[in-house]
C-alpha cells in the first residue's frame, strides 16, 4: 500500500513538472471547484437529514451519498430522496 502511495504522489508530481502556469492553474480551480461542491453537498444531505428527521424520513450522511451529490448535483439529490422515500 505504501509503496503504491509513492508512485501516485510521484506520477502527479512528474505530471505538475510536465503543464504550464495556465494547465496547472485551470487544474487547481477546478479542484477547489470540485472541494466547495463536495462540501455544499454534505451541508445539504445534513439539513435534509434534519429536516427528514422531523417526518421519520432517513437520509444517509455518508461519503457515496456527498459525493453522489457532489457529482450529479439536481438529479444526485432526486436520487438520494428517492434512496430515502423507498429503502
Amino acid at each position: 500500500m505504501k509503496i503504491i502511495s509513492i508512485v501516485a504522489v510521484g506520477f502527479i508530481l512528474l505530471l505538475l513538472l510536465a503543464m504550464d502556469k495556465k494547465q496547472i492553474q485551470k487544474v487547481m480551480e477546478r479542484f477547489s471547484v470540485f472541494w466547495f461542491r463536495l462540501a455544499f453537498a454534505f451541508l445539504i444531505l445534513f439539513a435534509m437529514n434534519v429536516a427528514g428527521g422531523f417526518i421519520g424520513l432517513y437520509v444517509p450522511v455518508n461519503i457515496a451519498s456527498g459525493l453522489l451529490l457532489a457529482v450529479l448535483g439536481i438529479p444526485g439529490f432526486a436520487t438520494i430522496c428517492a434512496f430515502a422515500l423507498f429503502l
